[in-house]
């Protein structure tokens, strides 16, 4: 656990070190704000809304993905966490191939890094992740990334050195005058050696987003203003195991509006 906590603080060290301006150390950066509401969540109160904020760059030596999600049960309350609640992850990725100045390319492979997330929720909701990751050239997509990590939970639903699977893309659709945009992920922790009850169970989460590009249709900008859906599947939800009267198996359709600034 210390090796994984020392590799996700060298990763926040050197992106704490870019100048606030893009250049030669930052290429690109983007943010954005979504609002979400959707029925039938499981574990959780059924009727939530959420908003999120997301960053994304591009720097020298890789790049780096984090949001945080506010969530709201509409008025009533979880157990655990009240009325409301936050989740957020901070996922920074090394570049191999810019690093050392050699490339990393293979097939549809195009660059090797080293992947690292710290997830944080509230109350007893932590973990850290670190593993090989691979950016992949496949015909259609704005970007296909393929992360494999070990997973340590923390807290007392431990889940050390199991495996997880993260893929994330997108594609755009042209539909007459604007887009349709296609992206999304999937987490999917795939084994779990932890056997007593209680641990973090084996589970699958697969979070797609259809959005139209209104701002593009309305002449307002391309890539400003996004509606449509977001599609949430999680097998056993949270590492719960889902057995007797435990139901933590999610199937959810949410409301969306995306706003890139």
């Amino acid at each position: 656990m210390k090796r994984i906590t020392s590799s996700l603080l060298l990763g926040s060290s050197l992106l704490a070190t870019l100048p606030t301006h893009a250049g030669e150390w930052l290429q690109w950066h983007g943010e954005s704000l979504t609002y979400l509401y959707g029925k039938d969540f499981k574990v959780n109160p059924r009727i939530q809304q959420t908003i999120t904020f997301e960053h994304a760059n591009k720097w020298k030596y890789g790049d780096t993905f984090m949001f945080v999600d506010k969530v709201f049960y509409n008025g009533k309350a979880d157990p655990g966490k009240g009325v409301t609640s936050y989740y957020g992850e901070f996922s920074p990725r090394l570049s191999l191939g810019k690093i050392t100045g050699h490339k990393f390319e293979l097939g549809p492979i195009k660059d090797v890094l080293v992947a690292m997330t710290y997830e944080r929720g509230e109350g007893d909701n932590e973990a850290y992740l670190i593993g090989p990751g691979f950016d992949l050239a496949i015909p259609g997509f704005n970007y296909f990334t393929l992360n494999f990590y070990v997973r340590n939970t923390e807290g007392s639903r431990p889940g050390d050195n199991v495996w997880q699977i993260t893929p994330a893309w997108s594609y755009t659709l042209p539909v007459g005058k604007s887009d349709i945009l296609i992206d999304g992920y999937m987490d999917w922790v795939v084994d779990n050696d932890q056997t007593r009850r209680g641990t973090y169970h084996a589970n699958l989460q697969f979070n797609p987003q259809v959005k139209y590009d209104l701002g593009k249709a309305l002449g307002l900008g391309a890539k400003q203003l996004y509606v449509g859906i977001e599609y949430s599947y999680w097998k056993d939800k949270y590492g719960i195991d889902s057995q007797g009267n435990v139901d933590s198996n999610q199937s959810v359709t949410s409301a969306l509006v995306k706003v890139h600034f």
